[in-house]
Formats: C-alpha cells, sequence, structure tokens
C-alpha cells in the first residue's frame, strides 16, 4: 500500500485529494483530504471520495477502435496499412476494430490531409480540452493553428463561463477570479448569485458556511428558486427568470441613490463612470420599485436596497454561477457585477472580490493555453478567429464547400451537453470525421469513427488550474499502458510533420511556460511538486518566486490598469414581460431552468459508475411548485415540450421552494433528452447557450 497525492478529476475547485493505492492490483483503496490542504482541508464532496470507480468499470474505453464501416469507406487508405483485423468489437452497437496505435495514427492522418487537401484547411476543428491537463490542450490548440493551419478551436466554456471572462476582461482586464477561496473567510458579506453552491461547488459552500457558522459572515443569496444555502442566508432573493441583469443594475443604482459609492476609488482606478452613472439613474429598469407590480415578486424592491446597503458598507465579495451565465445577458450581467465591486472598492485586497465559480476541473486552464477561437495562449489575440461551437455546427449543416468536415473531440460530450441537440446530433452525422479522445463511452461516441481511450487524469502527470487560478500537478494514482491525450495528439502531428518530439509531460509543460509566460512563466513541476497540497496562483512570471493570490491590488490588468464602466441596461422579455402584461403567466405554459446534483458531475458518465452515486441520483426528475400541484394533479411523470424539441418522460417531484410557473430538472442523464428542449439562443457577446430558461409545455 502506498499514498499519493493529487487533486480531484471533477468541478473546478480543484480540491488536494490523497489516495491509498493497492500497489499489488494497482486500485485506489480509498480517497481522501489531508488536513492543511489549501483548498479541501480534510473536506471532500460525495464525488471527490467515492467518484473513482469508472477507473473500473466496463464502460471504460481501455483501447482505440476504429469502425467498420469507415475503413470500408476509406479502404484506400488502409489499404497498405497493418491493421490487425482480428479483433472485432461491438461498441454502443456497432462494429468496431481495436488496432494499434500507430496504424491508426497514420490512418487519421491521411484521413485529415484528404479532406484538407480537398476542401482547405478550415474543414478542421478542434473541441475540448477542459477534462484534461494544460499539457494536452496547448498542444491541441497548437496542432491546429500550426500544424492544420486552421483557426477553429474551441472548449466546453462555451456552454458555461465564457461570459465570465467576456464580462470581466472588459470591465477590469482579467477573466478570472480575484481571490483565492480561503478569502471568503475575510469577507464580511457575500453575494451568491446563480449557484446552488452546495449542490455543484459543496467544498466552497462548506467555506461559506463554516464562516457564517463562526460569525464572521453574512450572505445574500439571489436565485430563482429557494435553494439549501437560502436558511443560512441574511437575505434571500427569489428572482424571476432572466433577471439578473435587471437586479444587478437596481442594487447598483440603489448604492448611486444613497451616495453609498466609493468616489475616492472610482476617481483614482476607474474610468467613464460619469456616463455610468447617467445611464443607470435615467433607466425605468434600474428602479428597484419596479418590481412593485409585478405579481409574485413584491418583495424585492425592499431586499434589493437591503442588499445594496450591506455590499456598499462591507468588506464584501461576490460568488456567481451558470445561472448568471448562461443567459442572453450573461456577459452583461458579469459586467454587471465588475460594476457594483468598482462602485464600492471591494475588489483589489483581502475579502473583497469577484469569483465566478467555474464547472470544470480545467477549464480555466484551457482558456488560458488558447482553446479559444478568439484567443492564443495567455490571451493573445489571433491573426484569424476561428469559429466557436455553435458555429461550427452551423458550418456543418451549410452548403458552403468549405464547411467543417472534421472534428477532434477530446473529452467533450459534444451529444449530450451541448444546446439544440437535434442540431448538434445532425451535425455529427454529417462529418466525414469525427475523431474522440475519451475516458468512458458517452453519448458522444456513438457518432465517433475513431474512438482513442486515453489517460484518466488519475493515471497521469498534468497540470490541471482551478476557478480561482490555482494551478495543482496531479500525479498517477494508479499505472495506465495508455496513452495521454498529448501523446495521441504528438502521434498524428509526427505522421503529418514530424517536428514535434516530446519525451513526457513536464517536456509539454516547459513549452506551455514559453507560451503562457505571463501567468505560468515561474511554475516548473518541481515547484509544483513543492507545493503539491497547495498549488500556485497565476500569475507568476518566469523569474518569479511567489504566486499571486489576490489580483488587482494597486492596478487592474487592462492596458492602462484602469478599470471601465460599461452600462447596458435590461431588455424586457420571458417570464418578466408575461407578468408585466399580464399579471401571470399563461396556464399552459411554465419557465424551466436546469442544473446539477451534488451526486453526479455533468454527463454523469464517470460518476454513475460508482454504484452508490448512481443510487442516490438514478434519473434526472422534474421538480415544480407546490402552487401548481393542482395543473399536476396525480401525475406521476411528465414530459416537456419547446420550440426546439421535447424531453423524454421526467419523474415529477412537487417542492415549496419553486415559484408557481417555474420548473426545475438536472441534465445529467442523456435518456432524459432534457437539452433536447434548448435551442441557439444564447450569450449576445460570445454565444453561451440560455440554459436558464426556457419556456415549455407540459405534455
Amino acid at each position: 500500500m502506498k499514498s499519493v497525492d493529487s487533486v480531484c478529476t471533477y468541478c473546478g475547485v480543484g480540491c488536494e485529494i490523497t489516495a491509498d493505492i493497492n500497489i499489488s492490483e494497482n486500485i485506489i483503496s480509498r480517497i481522501y483530504s489531508k488536513e492543511g490542504a489549501e483548498v479541501s482541508n480534510g473536506d471532500l464532496c460525495l464525488k471527490g471520495k467515492e467518484g473513482f470507480s469508472f477507473l473500473t468499470n466496463d464502460k471504460r474505453i481501455d483501447k482505440t477502435i476504429v469502425s467498420w464501416k469507415f475503413i470500408e469507406d476509406n479502404w484506400n487508405l488502409c489499404k497498405d496499412l497493418d491493421l490487425d483485423l482480428s479483433r472485432p468489437t461491438i461498441f454502443q452497437n456497432q462494429l468496431f476494430y481495436a488496432i494499434n496505435n500507430r496504424q491508426v495514427y497514420k490512418l487519421v492522418a491521411r484521413k485529415i490531409s484528404e479532406i484538407t487537401n480537398n476542401f482547405g484547411k478550415k474543414s478542421f476543428a478542434a473541441i475540448g480540452g477542459a477534462r484534461t491537463s494544460c499539457e494536452s490542450g496547448f498542444l491541441f490548440q497548437k496542432f491546429t493553428r500550426e500544424v492544420i493551419q486552421s483557426p477553429h478551436v474551441d472548449n466546453c466554456a462555451r456552454v458555461c463561463h465564457s461570459p465570465s471572462l467576456s464580462g470581466l476582461r472588459a470591465t477590469i482586464g482579467e477573466g478570472a477570479s480575484t481571490n483565492p477561496f480561503n478569502d471568503i473567510e475575510n469577507a464580511e458579506f457575500i453575494i451568491l448569485i446563480g449557484s446552488n453552491i452546495t449542490e455543484a461547488h459543496p467544498i466552497v459552500g462548506n467555506k461559506l458556511l463554516n464562516a457564517k457558522k463562526a460569525g464572521k459572515l453574512d450572505i445574500a443569496t439571489i436565485d430563482i428558486r429557494e435553494t439549501q444555502i437560502f436558511k443560512n442566508s441574511k437575505y434571500g432573493l427569489v428572482i424571476p427568470f432572466e433577471a439578473n441583469l435587471l437586479i444587478l443594475n437596481m442594487i447598483a443604482r440603489v448604492i448611486i441613490e444613497e451616495k453609498l459609492e466609493n468616489h475616492q476609488f472610482i476617481s483614482d482606478r476607474t474610468k467613464y463612470y460619469l456616463e455610468f452613472r447617467d445611464s443607470i439613474l435615467n433607466d425605468k429598469f434600474a428602479d428597484p420599485d419596479f418590481f412593485k407590480n409585478l405579481a409574485g415578486y413584491e418583495d424585492l424592491p425592499d431586499l434589493i436596497r437591503k442588499v445594496a446597503r450591506d455590499y456598499s458598507t462591507k468588506k464584501s465579495m461576490i460568488l456567481w454561477g451558470l445561472g448568471v451565465t448562461e443567459h442572453f445577458d450573461g456577459s452583461y450581467a458579469v459586467m454587471a457585477l465588475s460594476h457594483l465591486a468598482l462602485l464600492t472598492g471591494n475588489i483589489g485586497k483581502s475579502g473583497a472580490g469577484l469569483m465566478p465559480l467555474r464547472g470544470q476541473n480545467n477549464v480555466q486552464g484551457t482558456c488560458d493555453v488558447g482553446m479559444l477561437p478568439y484567443y492564443l495562449p495567455d490571451y493573445e489575440k489571433p491573426e484569424e478567429i476561428g469559429m466557436m461551437t455553435p458555429q461550427i455546427f452551423d458550418s456543418i449543416l451549410s452548403d458552403d464547400p468549405e464547411r467543417v468536415r472534421i472534428i477532434w473531440n477530446m473529452g467533450e460530450d459534444l451529444a449530450h451537453i451541448h444546446a439544440n441537440q437535434n442540431k448538434v446530433q445532425e451535425a455529427l452525422s454529417r462529418l466525414d470525421l469525427l475523431i474522440v479522445n475519451e475516458v468512458m463511452t458517452s453519448e458522444v461516441t456513438k457518432f465517433a469513427h475513431i474512438v482513442f481511450g486515453v489517460k484518466s487524469a488519475y493515471e497521469k502527470y498534468g497540470v490541471y488550474v482551478n476557478a480561482e487560478r490555482r494551478l495543482h500537478l496531479s500525479q498517477p494514482l494508479i499505472k495506465s499502458n495508455l496513452p495521454d491525450d498529448w501523446e495521441v495528439i504528438q502521434g498524428i502531428e509526427n505522421e503529418l510533420s514530424g517536428d514535434w518530439s516530446y519525451n513526457d509531460s513536464e517536456d509539454v509543460w516547459n513549452d506551455v511556460r514559453i507560451g503562457v509566460k505571463n501567468r505560468y512563466g515561474g511554475v516548473t513541476y518541481d515547484k509544483l511538486k513543492e507545493n503539491i497540497l497547495s498549488g500556485l496562483q497565476w500569475p507568476m512570471p518566469l523569474n518569479s518566486e511567489t504566486d499571486t493570490p489576490i489580483l488587482h491590488l494597486e492596478s487592474f490588468r487592462t492596458k492602462d490598469g484602469i478599470a471601465r464602466f460599461y452600462y447596458h441596461s435590461y431588455k424586457l422579455r420571458g417570464q418578466i414581460e408575461e407578468l408585466l402584461n399580464f399579471g401571470k403567466v399563461d396556464e399552459n405554459y411554465f419557465y424551466l431552468s436546469t442544473g446539477r446534483a451534488i451526486a453526479h458531475y455533468n454527463n454523469s458518465a464517470q460518476t454513475k459508475a460508482t454504484d452508490r452515486l448512481y443510487r442516490l441520483h438514478s434519473q434526472d426528475v422534474l421538480i415544480y411548485s407546490i402552487e401548481d400541484r393542482e395543473f399536476f394533479g396525480h401525475r406521476k411523470s411528465a414530459k416537456l415540450k419547446s420550440q426546439y424539441g421535447e424531453s423524454n418522460e421526467l419523474i415529477l417531484k412537487q417542492s415549496k421552494r419553486m415559484k408557481k410557473g417555474t420548473l426545475f430538472t438536472t441534465f445529467h442523464h442523456p435518456e432524459s433528452r432534457v437539452n433536447f428542449l434548448f435551442g441557439d439562443e444564447g450569450d449576445e457577446l460570445i454565444g453561451t447557450s440560455k440554459f436558464k430558461s426556457i419556456r415549455v409545455e407540459v405534455i
């Protein structure tokens, strides 16, 4: 038996873990957190403690396989290869063959060359990277941009926190969390908006609750339903669907009207305040009294004013989740969050700042290393901006002769987690080549021509960056003969160009440090090993001996060091417009929002491999308000229908925590088809899907 320190493979909290390993059987006996670990400090959620059974589950992809139909259709590319067709396998009801990696690298290189030579370099797109290491994400975009010469790279930030990156960069120059999680205990007041934190980010939720119990902190929770943390909150604001920007602008207006702003901070460190002030004071949608005439939400004017007063007069932080970003105005709402911090000087110091609660274990890192169509590594601007994921799907389905025909997908279940699944799955079925690097079978592997079984985070070395900009070195807990993602990428590059010769992940990391020099330059493997249970927070440039826990201490990360106010007014729509015009929502329709349950992670491919986690949440459940019990009557289940598609049957559950006319469900189980309900609607600036509000009919 031996113990190995590493980092959890699930959400963006980035908990340090320790695993006891049975060496003779090469299995994990248990996972726990050590006291004193920087983020987890002896505390792990259910997934972190128990969610490692996927490593030995029969849904684990443990080889490289190629579709027989693809081999038949491309026999001219295969006939001189040393293909061993003696190992047929039925994979998700299709005939595949397990083939040696080296031969598959040759086949993939030939097919990519055939398509790009005939239809152009931009027929290739790469999507993924947020579930694997920075090393692999960096090489993925490097392969696409430099080897293939296509600008089309993207990752699953597109369906989560891209608006946080967009909104924060516009206002304060850096699209990342300003403070470490442990700084929560130094805050006096926290606004938590759009996050069911005790389910989606439970270890951060525990930090809030512990600070609250210690008498150090008051909390204002803002959401479309009463989540668990409401009972521990000084203020609980249940708001209408799509009202984040509306509410945040109202809080800002109260601060200005009641002269609670920090004039010295505004004068010294911001610009465009006067234009912002004039706009907000003349905007009818920024007046909290707007809610006095909105049925069911008449308590909000008083609560908004109380939140504004506490936030502006105390050392305060704001934490938010996808309930803010997955909307039409997600980017603008994040700008509005920045405005509150800038108005009050609640930024650039301990216990005060802005903290997006990121979803994936390395979504921060994969953005840092350039897996975005509009950013190179280190957030430099590319010569050519590529397509975002929704645009890639549109391209596939278009008649453009230069449309996308190849997707290489790395660890992102495109056929489950994205909106408008009717369109997405049609697009995937039309590809000439879909390559998938994966750990587990999933919905997207059903569409793949070639699947590379790759190492999970628990089987390799690699750097992962959590939601607070903290770099951890993941160390292998058990041995695996599978390739790492970067090894597959290099294998195919060697067949196309032959210019790469990385020996190991540290070799790749040293290249990453050059590419991301302003943030990662001074972070070596040796330093990360020395700080294995604490990590290091970027920026830590070359030759720097210390990391940076708190950003914007003396200047903002804009070109001139000055933050900006950019006012955007709320646009009337949806549930609020219905309530304003008719006093109620049409009784034949409901407004649906989606989110996570504590037992599962995203598409649940890994977590449901652990029996206990699966038993805790074996199906998605549709939650409705007790006020709608007459409508639902004795029904035990229901289907939902939107203008874009239908779900499958969902088990019904009644709740006192929901407002009349609203619904909530999770999306963990693909058989529920929840994401078939959503269309192409998304953030106005960067296209993040509007998962948090859709008008549906119960059928």
